[in-house]
């Protein structure tokens, strides 16, 4: 990966880790602000599920504004609108408005994700994708970690305090996007990309998106229920959800780089096998504190790689102008996956106990492997074409270039006739047996007087 190129993705990256932090625990925050306040379960569940209703508003509508205006702006625009929900969440206590809040900070935040994954997916080409989504990944995980620990500092200060820190933290992601230099990718001419056709376009990274939103949801809702009910106290199971983003987090580039460098579908594949057979030693293992946390350690780096490497897959396929179209697509199927997540999971942890949930995990990483597998059958890999060879010049240049065995075998030959040539006799010909005879040196000059502007009077003289 070159200098350049790293630097160019310096700054959204540096961006998205600064408002990540306070992104990191806002949920967590207004869960407990609202518990606090008296709010039962049912409000809380509603101002919750608005952050996601406005995640899949803003999938669906924010391409529009990136296009108009290009990305360091379209990102001010949307951290700026982040800074804002935040801190009048914490100026207006009314459950009901914090609904509406979540559902624009939600709308905005999403349109943060689509700016940067868009400029990294344009910046890149299809040799460097698989490290620069990683990249992304890691500076969003990283930021989550160092979030969940500030949360305890600003709880300490009381009142709107944390509310403030995170929307400092939203307004000053905006620096690093404004201060570089103007190196921003170029927006080609956007190419509709409705969702029909992005299923048909790339059916894997529809379902490899769609999958990672199940699967991620999953852990962030119900594993600490998992946890709680096995017998963990409140900070053990902290430090085990620390565990599983940093897992995410440190093996977000090695499986980045393996993307790059081999099939995506082949990763695919490999990544959802991984989370099928972490799954199965979670359920069927004896397991202890320590041999638990190496499991989800693993469980959270294959989890949250399958994403980038689906959107990077994606990016393989998608046509020119069409990859801002197609992230926003890929965050839409996202969050949708990430909504109904907890409905469709939760019953199994009801009908089977606890470990349901490792059951589900399990079993919608065989259908991933499944369907991943009947996509590589239906469509492989595209062959690498041939080395290049010269072919049949266009220019009398390039035929002295264009020097292959055939060539030189002719040439053999027909320095061996020349060598026979001198054994025949030579024929004397008066006259040419076709055409015209010779010109004498009369008409030439003639005609050069002619082209000269001085052609005499007199006529041209005959030939005799």
């Amino acid at each position: 990966m070159s200098r350049q190129l790293l630097a160019m993705a310096l700054a959204p990256l540096l961006g998205l880790f600064i408002l990540g932090i306070g992104n990191g625990f806002l949920a967590t925050l207004i869960t407990l602000r609202l518990d606090a306040a008296g709010e039962s379960a049912v409000v809380i569940g509603w101002v919750s599920s608005a952050y996601f209703i406005g995640l899949a508003l803003g999938a669906m509508l924010n391409d529009r504004l990136l296009l108009r205006i290009g990305h360091i702006r379209a990102y001010g625009s949307f951290a700026s609108l982040v800074a804002v929900t935040v801190l009048l969440q914490g100026l207006v206590d009314h459950p009901w408005a914090w609904f509406a809040l979540r559902l624009i900070g939600g709308w905005a935040t999403v349109g943060v994700y689509l700016v940067i994954e868009s400029w990294l997916l344009t910046a890149g080409d299809q040799k460097v994708r698989g490290r620069l989504l990683a990249m992304y990944m890691i500076s969003l995980y990283a930021a989550g970690v160092l979030g969940q620990l500030l949360l305890g500092v600003t709880e300490a200060m009381g009142g709107a305090a944390s509310f403030m820190v995170i929307g400092m933290l939203a307004s000053l992601s905006v620096l690093p996007m404004a201060m570089i230099p103007r190196v921003s990718p170029l927006i080609e001419k956007a190419e509709p990309l409705n969702p029909l056709r992005l299923i048909t376009l790339t059916p894997t990274g529809v379902m490899g998106s769609f999958g990672s939103g199940l699967l991620v949801a999953a852990i962030y809702t119900l594993l600490p229920l998992y946890l709680q009910r096995i017998g963990l106290p409140v900070d053990r199971i902290g430090q085990m959800m620390a565990v599983v983003v940093l897992g995410a987090m440190l093996l977000q580039y090695p499986v980045g780089r393996w993307s790059d460098r081999h099939d995506r579908q082949i990763v695919l594949i490999g990544i959802g096998a991984f989370c099928v057979l972490v799954s199965a030693a979670i359920l069927w293992l004896p397991l202890n504190l320590w041999l638990l946390a190496a499991l989800l350690f693993l469980l959270g780096g294959g989890v949250f790689s399958l994403y980038p490497v689906a959107v990077g897959h994606a990016a393989d396929r998608a046509p020119a102008g069409a990859l801002v179209r197609m992230s926003q697509g890929l965050l839409l199927i996202n969050a949708i996956g990430s909504t109904v997540s907890p409905p469709l999971i939760s019953p199994m942890m009801t009908v089977l106990g606890d470990a349901g949930l490792f059951w589900a995990l399990g079993a919608l990483g065989g259908i991933l492997v499944a369907f991943f597998v009947w996509r590589r059958s239906v469509r492989p890999a595209p062959v690498p074409v041939a080395p290049f060879s010269p072919s049949t010049p266009m220019s009398s240049a390039g035929a002295e270039l264009a020097v292959t065995d055939e060539l030189m075998q002719g040439a053999a030959e027909h320095e061996h006739i020349e060598d026979l040539s001198s054994a025949v006799p030579e024929i004397d010909v008066a006259e040419p047996l076709v055409g015209p005879p010779p010109p004498d040196e009369a008409h030439i000059a003639y005609y050069a007087d002619e082209e000269a502007g001085q052609v005499a009077s007199d006529p041209l003289p005959s030939r005799s």
